[in-house]
């Protein structure tokens, strides 16, 4: 039985079982290709990033490192229209990465370098993620060490967690993503129209001793990684020395992405 046939049938399967369809649906996810950890795996407690922007900004003009990194590593199409746009980690403006805490005087900005300048922004993994209490058939689920996955052979296309998810990390493949792929990377899997995606924090690559592709591609290190459990690690000692914000915290999903300014 080809692919094709097998899955048509699981799906079909799952139709009928409706709310009785938990063992089908893990039956399902088994087939998915798995990232077992090696012997120089990378293991946190929690897991979270820090974005320097004191060192991003030192970057080059237009600098896409990380984006390019990111989507080339992980098979990410470029459908080349806002409409169908699929996105992991992209670049936006201060005022709409932190909208309320712009003020009146955001000119004055402009000094300190925030205004028109571009900030990375991706999933959040929060510690309280309302993508994962949504989400029908547990798609989207958070690790042990924090981190917010995405299943998709689980996906159903519902959009649920798009509709939950504040700030706007998760896409939508409204067609198939793969003729949009220009070089695909064999060893992270393709995905097909109708399934969401976003960000995973790299963890096949942390599973193999490896950094964030966006981390190791960012040469002025404006991008940092790693366990907040650790009272020893970069990022606890970025944190412990400078001021640094998050995005719409007032939210309580608690987002594990800290800006220093």
């Amino acid at each position: 039985m080809d692919s094709t046939r097998r899955r048509f049938l699981q799906i079909a399967g799952l139709s009928v079982l409706g709310a009785g369809a938990k063992p089908v649906l893990d039956a399902v996810a088994a087939d998915q290709p798995k990232f077992m950890a090696g012997e120089n795996a990378l293991n946190g407690k929690r897991w979270a990033m820090v974005v320097d922007m004191k060192k991003c900004l030192k970057a080059k003009e237009n600098c896409r490192d990380c984006v390019l990194a990111c989507h080339k590593v992980h098979n990410v199409p470029d459908i080349g229209n806002p409409k169908d746009e699929v996105k992991w980690i992209w670049l936006t403006q201060f005022e709409h990465a932190f909208p309320g805490q712009e003020d009146h005087y955001i000119e004055e900005y402009v000094k300190t370098g925030l205004k028109g300048l571009p900030f990375p922004v991706l999933c959040n993994h929060c510690d309280n993620p309302p993508c994962v209490r949504v989400c029908p058939v547990k798609a989207t689920f958070k690790r042990a060490d924090g981190i917010v996955m995405m299943d998709y052979h689980r996906c159903i296309g519902c959009r649920f967690c798009m509709a939950a998810c504040p700030y706007g990390a998760r896409s939508l493949n409204w067609r198939d993503p793969r003729p949009f792929i220009k070089e695909i990377n064999p060893e992270y899997p393709t995905r097909t129209r109708g399934v969401v995606e976003k960000c995973t924090f790299c963890f096949e690559r942390l599973a193999k001793g490896q950094i964030p592709a966006c981390v190791e591609a960012c040469k002025d290190k404006g991008l940092v990684f790693g366990d907040l459990e650790d009272s020893k690690s970069e990022v606890r000692e970025l944190l412990r020395n400078n001021p640094s914000i998050r995005r719409k915290p007032h939210l309580g999903t608690q987002p594990q992405v800290y800006y220093i300014l």
